[in-house]
């Protein structure tokens, strides 16, 4: 079969086409014939070796829609996955019409929103929630399913005014921009003057210590990443205690780890709610397979918008 493998460790430009032997499914998994691979940041990582060092030669990717010996049709968390086939565990069927690339958003991004919301901070309706970098992957979905789940304002914080506007026409009540100097103000003001009751960032740096001064008595702040580079200073336990809040941080990868974690019934409502248009990922561009070291450089130069999948 058809793979893209990097024979040492490196930027995009290390992935070279390559004919491999076709993968052989272990106990529990099932060969897929990969009709889209979903790209991620963490990709570019692990073929740096800076997250979960692999062991080479490597075939990156961990996310494909495809199709099973039983005619299915699948979405699914694969090894090896920019490649015509891969192996997989717990795979869920979806629609026929469901496009590869709105399925493959939901799988990282889609299953990330809805646990930040359902599982880590624990969103009640009628609670009001801000998203740090809401016009990102995981953001646009979260803003969507705040909605959803029954928050009573979503405000949506963005680095341009194309990103805001987008964020509103995803459903958010307000978009503001998102830099750390008059962050709270600016938050405060879009939610009538009050401080919110969730938080989710991504951000970190000196917006997550500013989000944190935003948050109602039993707020909750959620963090799951730190796109910014700069670390945070250390949280204040005064803070947490006068105004009792509490912070928190949410990973995926480690969510699913855990004995007896599953994602395939999140999944499935997520699926629900897309295939009803209720949930509306925002899909980009696509590449062939011996495309993807280029593709995963423009993700990685953040010069795309939205999901972007090879297709092998």
């Amino acid at each position: 079969m058809r793979a893209m493998r990097a024979e040492r460790l490196g930027g995009p430009d290390v992935l070279t086409l390559a004919e491999v032997p076709d993968p052989v499914p272990g106990p529990g998994e099932i060969l897929v014939r990969v009709e889209a691979a979903g790209l991620n940041f963490a990709d570019a990582e692990r073929l740096r070796g800076s997250y979960q060092p692999p062991e080479l030669p490597f075939v990156p990717g961990g996310e494909i829609v495809g199709r099973t010996s039983d005619g299915r049709r699948v979405l699914a968390f694969a090894n090896a996955a920019y490649a015509s086939k891969a192996v997989a565990k717990t795979p869920v069927e979806i629609p026929e019409d469901l496009p590869a690339g709105a399925a493959l958003a939901l799988l990282v991004q889609g299953l990330t929103a809805w646990h930040l919301l359902r599982t880590a901070a624990r969103l009640e309706p009628g609670e009001s929630v801000v998203i740090n970098a809401a016009a990102g992957g995981v953001g646009h979905l979260a803003v969507q399913l705040a909605k959803e789940f029954g928050a009573s304002r979503v405000i949506g914080t963005a680095s341009t005014p194309g990103k805001r506007e987008l964020v509103l026409g995803l459903g958010a009540d307000a978009a503001v921009d998102g830099s750390a100097d008059g962050y709270a103000a600016r938050v405060l003001a879009a939610n009538g003057g009050d401080p919110v009751n969730v938080v989710l960032d991504a951000v970190g740096g000196p917006v997550f210590d500013a989000a944190t001064r935003v948050l109602a008595p039993f707020g909750r702040l959620t963090t799951y990443g730190t796109s910014s580079g700069v670390d945070p200073s250390p949280v204040d336990p005064g803070l947490l205690s006068e105004h009792n809040i509490a912070v928190g941080g949410y990973w995926l990868g480690a969510h699913l780890r855990l004995p007896g974690s599953t994602a395939a019934e999140a999944l499935k409502e997520l699926i629900a709610l897309t295939t009803a248009g209720r949930l509306r990922p925002v899909t980009g561009a696509e590449y062939k397979l011996e495309e993807a070291g280029q593709a995963l450089a423009h993700l990685t130069a953040r010069r795309t918008v939205g999901k972007i999948i090879l297709r092998p």
